[in-house]
């Protein structure tokens, strides 16, 4: 099943080329170990960024074809809520899904590619000009994204992308969209823990508590308490999983 966005319709024919000739064309621009990233142009104004997702194991092939929507689906209905609640994120074009008699056999996400300037990474590992200004414009966003109750459960440095205004402003977009929530309204401890995985720097944290204090009207002292607490614990898990995978490697030798 293919589903295009009304939007990009006249393109149907490029779209469905380059997903069934994914494997063979296109410029690389991610090989992850679960999925690959390529970009197709199409011309000067629009790049398809298209998005394989490894195939599913046996129990979830069933699982995506009868009981949940795809990774792929999911990717592309969430940036349709995205930018109905102004939130930024590559314009959604299109998903694929190859199924058989058995379930899904693979899936594809199609949306518009953002050249972008940096991701949220690069404040996090170096000193990027103007990072106080960016960290701070990124927390509006994100606050933004609370009050409309959405919780972007992968909010995690590689899945910002920033571009620069070039006028003292950034624009921000998500990107790896397909595990969200949806919420009438998100707690403060929700939306304390939302960006518990963002930096583990804390004056970073720091920064982000006083602007997002600022904004929400949230008492600062407890905003950095708790935005900290959920840092260092989700910092503490991280590093205790590191470890682990680590030691059975050593085991398997």
């Amino acid at each position: 099943m293919l589903s295009i966005f009304p939007t990009y319709i006249n393109f149907k024919s490029i779209i469905t080329s380059s997903i069934e000739n994914f494997h063979t064309t296109g410029e690389l621009f991610v090989a992850g170990k679960r999925n690959t990233i390529k970009l197709f142009k199409v011309d000067e104004t629009l790049t398809l960024n298209i998005k394989s997702f490894r195939k599913p194991i046996l129990i979830n092939r069933i699982i995506y074809k009868y009981f949940r929507k795809s990774k792929a689906r999911r990717s592309y209905e969430y940036a349709t809520v995205l930018l109905e609640n102004g939130i930024g994120t590559p314009k959604p074009i299109a998903f694929k899904e190859n199924s058989n008699g058995i379930g899904l056999k693979d899936s594809y996400y199609v949306c518009e590619h953002i050249f972008c300037d940096l991701t949220y990474r690069e404040l996090v590992e170096t000193d990027y000009p103007d990072g106080e200004n960016i960290l701070r414009q990124f927390v509006h966003f994100t606050y933004k994204m609370h009050k409309n109750g959405i919780e972007f459960r992968d909010h995690s440095p590689g899945n910002t992308l920033i571009s620069n205004n070039n006028d003292g402003t950034y624009a921000f977009y998500l990107v790896d969209l397909n595990r969200m929530n949806f919420h009438e309204v998100m707690s403060f401890e929700a939306r304390m823990k939302n960006l518990s995985k963002i930096t583990p720097k804390k004056e970073m944290i720091e920064i982000m508590s006083n602007e997002y204090a600022k904004i929400s009207g949230e008492n600062e002292t407890d905003v950095f308490k708790t935005m900290w607490q959920f840092t260092e614990d989700f910092q503490y898990r991280f590093h205790r999983k590191k470890r682990l995978k680590k030691k059975l490697k050593f085991w398997k030798k």
